[in-house]
């Protein structure tokens, strides 16, 4: 009996403990997470309020890619891929990993850098979990928990989904593995972080729809369309490594690749338009509020993406994702002649789960973002991108133990 007592204790103090600690990253997360957009806000409304803003791109990405490659090289902790890398084999982050995070994005978007700002949240709320830990002195499993944690708090804030975030922190880490002892701790960090970034004055969209019910007819249909997204996401996915390797062709130093990245974004600027640029968030609205976007529009911010990422750029590919997933199913439901808003939101979520492996989070932000009515589509479209897309992820470092085999 007195060792059962003093087990109950042990956990009691334990679970406190950790209530403490989440409770304290998702604070400083929400903090630093409002910052950021706010910070972002400005300087892009200051910046794109010039006329050929993107002209300055080349050499945008050449002074990046300087912080990047030469500037305090050993920190290179500021990739959502890096992070995933370290919190699975259990390092730590630097602080000055922490502000190349925060900063170098700022720069990189404000510009028209075709990136997304949930890396830089995602990856300094993973930073801020393993500087809290080393205040703590926390050993090595606890402060991979806590960097999750951060992970959480960071996706949760930005997009203004705390059970999706919480539980995107922790599925992006493997592709068939939920870690359920973080499960409460990412939650409870993701949550505050969200209501902390709200009370800074953050505002999030969301598109509640009502739909009719399911039937035979638009059971193909959505079937169709989840193959369709997965297809998507592995040519997001080919974009991205086709412009790795062509960047690791040009034999010159990192930095100056960074000119040859940025003239080629402003030859895309000028032959298409610079809404393919920086987060391209009212394309991402006009499609899911029922505009019909150009047909290349998914893939035109596929290259623009995939060029601003592998030439010396700084941000996140989530964001981009969005528009790529909005955009094809945009174009999905214009040639089927279907309804435009309806199916951007499915795609918008379809590639989350093929492009990241991650189709309960995907599913679980369509609820938070489009209401409940979405849920079966929603789950029945990322299954299957899921299971289209294979074992292709954005992510290198995800690690995979299990076959996608139905």
């Amino acid at each position: 009996m007195r060792y059962l007592l003093k087990d109950k204790i042990f956990f009691l103090i334990r679970f406190i403990k950790w209530i403490f600690l989440a409770t304290l990253v998702g604070t400083f997360v929400g903090f630093l997470t409002a910052l950021f957009l706010n910070l972002l806000n400005i300087t892009t409304k200051l910046i794109s309020s010039f006329n050929y803003y993107f002209i300055f791109l080349p050499l945008v990405l050449f002074i990046n890619s300087l912080f990047l490659f030469k500037f305090f090289i050993k920190d290179d902790v500021h990739s959502t891929d890096k992070v995933i890398e370290i919190i699975n084999n259990r390092g730590d982050i630097s602080f000055i990993s922490i502000l190349k995070a925060f900063f170098l994005p700022i720069w990189t978007i404000s510009w028209g850098g075709s990136l997304g700002k949930e890396a830089p949240c995602a990856d300094v709320g993973a930073g801020i979990g393993s500087f809290i830990s080393k205040i703590f002195k926390l050993n090595d499993n606890d402060r991979k928990k806590l960097m999750i944690c951060g992970l959480s708090a960071g996706f949760a804030s930005v997009f203004g989904t705390p059970i999706a975030g919480s539980i995107f922190g922790i599925e992006i880490l493997y592709m068939d593995r939920i870690l359920y002892d973080v499960l409460l701790t990412s939650f409870i960090s993701s949550f505050v972080s969200y209501n902390v970034t709200k009370i800074f004055g953050v505002k999030y969209f969301n598109y509640i729809i009502n739909l009719v019910n399911f039937s035979f007819i638009s059971f193909y249909e959505i079937i169709l369309a989840g193959i369709f997204f997965g297809l998507c996401s592995l040519f997001f996915i080919w974009v991205l490594n086709i412009n790795k390797k062509i960047c690791k062709i040009i034999k010159i130093q990192e930095p100056f690749k960074g000119f040859i990245g940025g003239g080629f974004l402003i030859i895309f600027s000028i032959l298409f338009s610079s809404d393919y640029l920086g987060l391209g968030l009212n394309f991402i609205e006009s499609s899911l509020n029922g505009k019909i976007l150009p047909w290349y529009s998914f893939i035109i911010k596929s290259f623009t993406t995939g060029i601003t990422f592998n030439f010396g750029g700084s941000g996140g590919l989530i964001t981009p994702i969005f528009f790529v997933g909005a955009a094809s199913g945009n174009l999905f439901a214009k040639l089927l002649n279907l309804d435009i808003a309806f199916f951007s939101k499915l795609g918008l979520v379809g590639l989350l789960s093929g492009a990241v492996n991650t189709p309960i989070s995907a599913s679980i932000l369509a609820i938070e973002l489009f209401g409940h009515n979405i849920a079966p589509y929603a789950v029945l479209v990322s299954l299957i991108s899921f299971f289209v897309s294979g074992y292709q992820t954005i992510y290198p470092s995800q690690r995979l133990t299990f076959k996608k085999l139905i």
